[in-house]
Parts: C-alpha cells; sequence; structure tokens
C-alpha cells in the first residue's frame, strides 16, 4: 500500500478538527456582558464572525449519527473568560468543550498542539505564525452583512492561486504579466502545481469529510468550489493538478477579471478563503470570509513561530497584546 493511500485512510478515520478564537466565535466586546464580575452568569455572547460556520460543521454527522468535527477553542483571553466562553457555547447549541486560553500569549503554538486541520481568528498575527507552522489558517473579517440563501450543506469557496495551489504561478504573472502566465500555463498544463497553504493537508482532509458526508444519491454535506481568476486556456492545470491529488471538487468558476462576489452568493457559499485582500473586502458582504497570509506575510512571524513552539513560556505578548488581555480580563471579571 503506497504512503498516499495509508495518509488517506488515517485521514477517513479522524474528525475534521477547527480551531477558532473565542473572539472569531463570538462577538466579543465589553457592552456584552451585564455583570463582568460573574462572567457564568451573563448572557451568551453574540455571535461572531465564525458563528454561522461552525454551528453548521458541527451539525456534520455521519448515517450513523457520529460527529464529523471537532471545533477547540484557541484564545488569548485569561483562563476566566473560558468561564463566559463555554457558557456562550452552551447557549447557543455548540458541542465545543475543549480549548487553550493563554493569557496573551501567542496562539498558533497551541493550534499545532491541538493539530487542527483549520485554524480561524481575528488576530492576523496569530494566523500568519499559524500559516508558518503548515495549518491551513484565515484572518476572520466582520460577521457577512448579507447571508446568501441556505441549503443542507456546508458549503467551501476556495481561491486557486495562493490558496489551493502554491504562489509560483502567480509569480510569473505579477513579474511577467499575464501573455507570460499563459504561455507558461499551457506549457506546464501537465504539471501539477504544488499545494498552497490549504491545497495540502487542508483540501484532502476537507475531501474525505466529503466523502464521509455522501449520501447513496451522491450528494453530500460539504460542497467544495474553487472560485479563480484563472480561465481558459489556464483553467486546465487547475483541473489536472486537482485530479492528481485525487480531490474532487463540485464546482469550478473560472471568473477572469470579475468580481468573485456575484458568484460566491449564488452558489450560497458558507465560507470563502482568498489571499487577496480585496476579494475578502468585497466577498465579505455576502459569506463568511478568510484571508490567507501570503507568503511575505508569513516570512516576519516565521522565526516567532518556531520559537514559541519549542519554548511556549518564553513568548512575551506585545503591548497590544497586553490591552486585549486586559480588557478581556476585565469583562470576565
Amino acid at each position: 500500500m503506497s504512503s498516499e493511500v495509508e495518509v488517506r485512510d488515517i485521514f477517513a478515520e479522524e474528525p475534521f478538527v477547527v480551531g477558532i478564537s473565542s473572539c472569531a466565535l463570538f462577538h466579543c466586546e465589553a457592552e456584552n456582558c451585564a455583570d463582568p464580575t460573574h462572567p457564568e452568569e451573563c448572557a451568551s455572547l453574540p455571535p461572531g464572525a465564525g458563528f454561522r460556520l461552525i454551528k453548521r460543521m458541527l451539525q456534520l454527522r455521519t448515517h450513523d449519527d457520529e460527529r464529523l468535527v471537532e471545533v477547540v477553542l484557541i484564545s488569548r483571553s485569561a483562563p476566566d473568560f473560558a468561564l463566559r466562553a463555554y457558557q456562550s457555547c452552551a447557549g447557543h447549541g455548540l458541542a465545543i468543550v475543549a480549548g487553550s486560553f493563554t493569557s496573551g500569549r501567542p496562539a498558533a503554538p497551541y493550534a499545532a498542539a491541538w493539530d487542527v486541520d483549520l485554524f480561524l481568528s481575528s488576530e492576523t498575527e496569530d494566523v500568519c505564525a499559524a500559516s508558518a507552522l503548515g495549518i491551513a489558517a484565515a484572518t476572520l473579517g466582520p460577521r457577512a452583512a448579507l447571508d446568501a440563501a441556505r441549503t443542507n450543506q456546508v458549503h467551501f469557496g476556495l481561491d486557486g492561486d495562493g490558496v489551493m495551489f502554491g504562489s509560483d504561478s502567480d509569480a510569473v504573472f505579477r513579474e511577467h504579466g499575464l501573455e507570460a502566465f499563459e504561455r507558461h500555463e499551457v506549457r506546464h498544463a501537465r504539471n501539477p502545481m504544488a499545494p498552497g497553504p490549504f491545497g495540502a493537508r487542508f483540501l484532502r482532509k476537507l475531501g474525505r469529510l466529503r466523502d464521509r458526508c455522501e449520501t447513496m444519491d451522491g450528494t453530500s454535506g460539504v460542497r467544495i468550489s474553487l472560485i479563480t481568476a484563472r480561465n481558459a486556456p489556464t483553467h486546465e492545470r487547475a483541473l489536472r493538478t486537482l485530479r492528481r491529488w485525487d480531490v474532487r471538487i463540485d464546482e469550478a468558476h473560472f471568473v477572469g477579471h470579475r468580481r468573485k462576489s456575484a458568484f460566491l452568493a449564488l452558489a450560497a457559499v458558507d465560507v470563502f478563503f482568498d489571499d487577496n485582500a480585496g476579494n475578502i473586502t468585497d466577498a465579505a458582504q455576502f459569506v463568511t470570509s478568510g484571508l490567507v497570509p501570503r507568503p511575505g506575510d508569513r516570512t516576519s512571524s516565521t522565526t516567532a513561530a518556531e520559537a514559541t513552539l519549542r519554548f511556549p513560556l518564553l513568548a512575551e505578548p506585545n503591548d497590544e497584546d497586553t490591552e486585549n488581555r486586559r480588557r478581556l480580563e476585565r469583562e470576565s471579571g
């Protein structure tokens, strides 16, 4: 048996693990707590940017009613805030019972310790550090003002270059222009691209989750879409790469220069991941959207992330971390 098959078999047995910060799951503002001296007695925190996605993912089950997704809270808040956080989880009917609360220390090493398949946070520094450690990670923006029509599926929308795939082809476009990019991609159409930050473990594990949710009629509780600025003839390399990876997708939108947001809303995507901040800002009007760090964004965080992974007690919070921690401690009493 090949190592690739062995990996897929292991993935098929494990739950899909999502790590999310408390302030990405909930809207963490001081005014949301009526009595900050007794956080366990406060009303549940209101939903945050990642709430709808997490709630829908936790509803995914097998035919035998086996839960397929595990969610852990990974928060820079003080431990006392866990009283408020888990009370809010219970109040909203979210089956979340595990997590780490670090009092301002970086969250990325704990995302690695929890062995998460996806890490979502409102803290860009933590997202960049997690991405540097090889974790699929994204910074969530504000909660979508509009909510696309929902189905009984959890629909993931992913950009191509820089997210599913590596950034090498995108670098050709940036440095030499569109015509050179097209020639390059046509010439390498049958050569698979390197995986991007969401293209290795995440996409393969998501594909296994999709398969485990599949019903007798071939539909699944998980739907995967590629939404990319590529179009013909550069589409071929993207599709052949996914075929080589043995990853099935349900939709592909090769939109060229057009706005991606219209396609996201029409397809009822639940979450969209892109490495372009402009695309994310536009998409965030309609769907939960996560900004994926680019390699340059991760460079400055790599050394710090690796250091905190090896020596987590030596990592000291910066001034912004300290202020956030103090605010959350005031909320939590």
